[in-house]
């Protein structure tokens, strides 16, 4: 089953990570990805700071461009990485290994993905 597993933190934590510690947590994602590549599709990729999101919502008669994220969360996703396992808890318990887990407030959304049958009923 495929899966996205998306990496959240806020704002006010990655503000008091220290530089050396950043470092080193990179170090460790990096290891990670080395560790679950058998279930990784894709590496995904980390996400610029949600400030600098642009966001296009419906309108009234077209789509408006708005600068900022679309929603107001605390929480902001900072990266993420497409996966491929038997199940939800295995996928829960790849997530349950995200080492920037240590700190409180971050988090690891696990959202199913669909396949092409289901979409296209192929």
């Amino acid at each position: 089953m495929k899966y996205v597993l998306m990496f959240t933190s806020t704002p006010e934590l990655d503000a008091t990570v220290p530089p050396e510690r950043s470092e080193a947590d990179l170090e460790r994602i990096l290891q990670w990805h080395r560790d679950h590549a058998a279930q990784i599709l894709d590496g995904g990729a980390a996400l610029h700071d949600a400030s600098t999101a642009t966001t296009v919502r419906a309108g009234d008669a077209a789509p408006v461009v708005v600068d900022g994220p679309f929603s107001e969360a605390k929480e902001v996703i900072g990266g993420f990485t497409l996966i491929d396992v038997a199940d939800l808890d295995a996928a829960i318990a790849m997530a349950k290994t995200w080492p920037s887990l240590e700190l409180p407030g971050n988090a690891v959304e696990i959202r199913p993905m669909f396949d092409d049958a289901e979409l296209f009923g192929s």
